[in-house]
């Protein structure tokens, strides 16, 4: 049985994640760093609460064999480029980091369709040098997420976002060939997918866009 470590517990696909960790009988140790405290009680649950900018600190010596990173923000909620990139970049590749150190042998971070380092897109950009900074740690498994629109139920009145989501489900089917990737993706299931990929590591480095993800679901 092994032990997980997630980032992003509080997130729309977090909490998604963290429901599925703690059903996985695989795991018998779920260590959830968050800001603030998330409010579940569980067995297999433990929560270190603190900024992460003390996260070597607030890690202690946890052993830990998987770790899920679900961090992110949205430039409406963070225009500051700057803080942007802090929380994108920044404290996905600390939390790989610090997981690696703690004997992490794998992780699977969400990033984002279009992720490209070299991208003029600000944002694409960003994800991609995130993802190139994790594969660099040197995992023996690093399993990359890219969805593209995260649809499901969020918190709070959000008019527009779900115009959009009800067009995604009907646009979805149009979206054949290489525009699948753009195929939107309920939350829910992408952290199924990432619990499903846990239990069978694929290569050194492997990347999930909408047809991996939904091979995923298929499979189980």
């Amino acid at each position: 049985m092994k032990k997980a470590l997630l980032f992003g517990s509080s997130g729309f696909v977090g909490s998604y994640i963290l429901q599925g960790l703690l059903g996985n009988p695989d795991y018998m140790q779920v260590t959830a760093v968050v800001r603030k405290d998330i409010g579940i009680a569980h067995a297999k649950l433990k929560t270190l609460t603190g900024a992460f900018q003390s996260l070597k600190t607030l890690a202690g010596d946890i052993a830990v064999d998987d770790a899920f990173i679900a961090i992110g923000t949205t430039r409406k909620k963070t225009p500051n480029r700057d803080l942007y990139y802090q929380i994108v970049h920044d404290y996905p590749v600390l939390a790989a980091t610090t997981a690696k150190e703690r004997g992490a042998s794998s992780v699977f971070p969400v990033s984002a369709v279009g992720a490209d380092a070299y991208s003029s897109v600000f944002y694409n950009r960003i994800r991609g040098e995130a993802e190139r900074d994790v594969i660099a740690l040197d995992f023996d498994h690093t399993h990359i997420f890219r969805p593209s629109v995260i649809m499901g139920e969020r918190p709070g009145h959000r008019p527009l976002e779900r115009v959009l989501i009800l067009a995604c489900g009907l646009i979805n089917p149009m979206l054949a060939g290489k525009l699948r990737k753009f195929r939107g993706i309920k939350a829910s299931d992408i952290a199924r997918a990432m619990n499903a990929a846990a239990g069978r590591p694929a290569g050194k480095v492997h990347f999930y866009q909408w047809d991996e993800m939904n091979a995923l679901l298929c499979a189980q």
